[in-house]
């Protein structure tokens, strides 16, 4: 089928614009590979979201997605491999099918960092989690490590303090880097403690699950095994744009090169939101990027069309 419009992303940024994109009157099918909303999804507690002095991600996600669904557009869970192009005509592939339209939007957002040590890929989802409101319930009444000092990782430690038995927080500086508030909230709760200037260099398991770290201090060279149900990985978050290379200029970081209307240097691909190379990454930007990029989009299927 023929689309005006398919958006490659299903975050804040891609249903932003497919909303406006479907009221302008365009044909539009949003690709998600993961889970609806993304990254803003997966945030336990909102506070800075206007109308709502706080909201959980993933109540937030349901309602623009129900929103983005009644105006009309057409939701696939769907992982786009790769765009081609034929007579200015766009072809996207996923592990599903193949799509035309006549533009694209590639609002993909940001992947989790990992850590890159010894058994990360073979615990990975068995014990080693990058999202504690996804996979938090599973460790009731458990010990966890969250590995991380920034606003990510205390919000997962602070999400985990109601679930779990303990917590340890790792953290590879001599400090938090979390906002004021959202620490002195974390040090608050009795069953956190912090292990500061730590960096893991090996996870440990019995080949079925994970059982623990080998942990080092930084500053004393100690080397020590520490035991563990799970360990929650929340050290940042990295550009998602692999399949575009060599289809669109990317930066250094591999994040799309745009300009102020969201075109990309490829007529007929726009981005929106935390894929593209920006200063903030915020819901709200993400959002203003989709208005921009919807616009922008159905301007040039207006054009293509005369």
């Amino acid at each position: 089928m023929m689309y005006d419009i398919i958006v490659i992303g299903a975050g804040p940024a891609g249903l932003t614009a497919a909303l406006y994109s479907v009221r302008a009157g365009k044909s539009v099918l949003v690709l998600e590979k993961a889970n609806c909303g993304g990254q803003m999804a997966l945030s336990p507690r909102i506070e800075n979201y206007l109308g709502f002095s706080e909201i959980s991600g993933y109540d937030l996600s349901e309602m623009i997605f129900k929103q983005v669904e009644t105006a009309g557009a057409e939701l696939l869970d769907e992982e786009a491999l790769s765009i081609s192009e034929k007579d200015n005509i766009k072809i996207v592939k996923t592990d599903g099918g193949e799509y035309q339209s006549k533009a694209v939007i590639i609002a993909t957002g940001m992947r989790h960092k990992t850590l890159g040590v010894e058994n990360e890929n073979e615990y990975s989802g068995n014990g080693i989690s990058y999202c504690a409101a996804c996979d938090g319930a599973f460790y009731k009444d458990k010990c966890v490590a969250v590995v991380g000092g920034g606003n990510s990782a205390v919000q997962e430690a602070l999400y985990l303090c109601d679930i779990c038995k303990s917590i340890t927080v790792i953290q590879n500086l001599p400090s938090l880097t979390a906002e004021n508030k959202l620490c002195e909230q974390l040090k608050k709760r009795g069953n956190v403690r912090f292990l500061f200037n730590t960096v893991i260099t090996e996870f440990t398991g019995d080949g079925e699950k994970l059982t623990g770290v080998i942990a080092e201090n930084t500053d004393t060279k100690t080397v020590s095994e520490l035991t563990f149900d799970g360990v929650f990985v929340a050290i940042g978050l990295e550009a998602d744009n692999d399949i575009f290379k060599g289809l669109i200029t990317l930066d250094n970081e591999s994040f799309i090169l745009s300009d102020d209307e969201m075109k990309t240097d490829k007529g007929g691909i726009f981005t929106a939101g935390d894929c593209r190379s920006k200063k903030i990454r915020q819901i709200t930007t993400a959002m203003a990027d989709g208005t921009t990029a919807a616009f922008s989009a159905c301007k040039y299927v207006d054009e293509l069309n005369k």
